[in-house]
């Protein structure tokens, strides 16, 4: 699998995240919204915006590892986070970084959004991960 992340010269640095993804290969995975709650539905980390963005982010890795992909192979992730402001940054990011290395996240991230809504389906969800991933 090829999957290439780069930022090109003129796009702002530093960022979190590379700025653009070329990939290789003929399937796609896409991994549905992942949030902060356990196999048998138990949420994970209440109230916490760092612990939600780690557990969302290994349940997102569960899902890769079900198509026989991992994190090298994302070439796009969406993250939808309630109550967004800016002074959140910091605990958003400390909950990636908690499992970087245990997920093989590459540093910095794919290409990424961070999206701020109002709420999620359910009044403990802090935040939500969907990835898209290309397979040879």
């Amino acid at each position: 699998m090829g999957v290439q992340l780069f930022s090109a010269p003129g796009m702002m640095q530093p960022v979190p995240y590379h700025h653009v993804a070329v990939a290789s290969g003929s399937r796609h995975v896409h991994v549905a919204g992942q949030i902060s709650r356990d196999e048998a539905g138990r949420p994970v980390a209440t109230g916490d915006l760092r612990g939600q963005v780690a557990q969302a982010l290994r349940n997102t890795g569960y899902g890769l590892g079900g198509a026989g992909a991992g994190f090298a192979d994302v070439v796009r992730l969406t993250f939808y986070v309630t109550n967004w402001s800016p002074e959140r940054i910091g605990d958003f990011m400390a909950g990636v970084e908690d499992v970087a290395g245990e997920l093989g996240l590459p540093q910095p991230l794919p290409p990424s959004s961070l999206i701020g809504v109002d709420h999620l389906f359910e009044p403990d969800v802090l935040v939500e991960v969907e990835a898209t991933a290309i397979l040879d």
